[in-house]
């Protein structure tokens, strides 16, 4: 029985997780991006995404695994969003030199880019885009996460692997 009630994929332990953190989760949320309904999507997708992964939640460490989750999908809306924002803003500028060849190929390499960031390793895309995107220092990505700056550059190492094999040079 004692199993049972540490069984993610129980629907009762379940709506019991949801109900004792999903406000929770939303106002950290909405702290980051002002928007009550994305708050409220991106703490839908972070239960569908537990749910879904339910096999291999660890209803001890639920907590911090939700927090986590919904983060790296607010960083993936900014990273998603900067992508779009610098490409559009590349189309308004009146004078380009550059062929359309040229910008078909820009524009592949970051879609590109924006798949093999997507296929990292949740740890290390979480220390990418903190890094790259959010412009953090390792000093205080390993606080936030709650782990050592060489765990950090341990996998800041990683995704930089995986990208130049996938992309080149990043």
């Amino acid at each position: 029985m004692g199993n049972e009630l540490k069984n993610v994929c129980n629907e009762v332990v379940f709506e019991s997780v949801f109900n004792n953190h999903a406000k929770d989760i939303k106002r950290f949320i909405f702290s980051k991006t002002r928007d009550t309904d994305l708050a409220e999507d991106i703490v839908q997708d972070t239960f569908v995404k537990i749910w879904e992964d339910c096999e291999k939640v660890v209803y001890d460490t639920i907590k911090s695994y939700l927090y986590t989750i919904a983060n790296n999908l607010f960083l993936n809306i900014v990273k998603h969003n900067k992508v779009v924002d610098n490409h559009q803003q590349g189309y308004k500028k009146d004078s380009t030199n550059e062929s359309p060849e040229f910008l078909l190929l820009e524009e592949e390499f970051l879609i590109k880019l924006e798949k093999t960031i997507e296929n990292l390793p949740e740890t290390q895309r979480e220390v990418f885009l903190l890094n790259r995107i959010e412009k953090m220092k390792y000093k205080d990505i390993a606080e936030q996460l709650g782990i050592s700056v060489k765990a950090v550059e341990k996998r800041m190492h990683g995704a930089l692997l995986v990208l130049r094999e996938k992309i080149g040079n990043v």
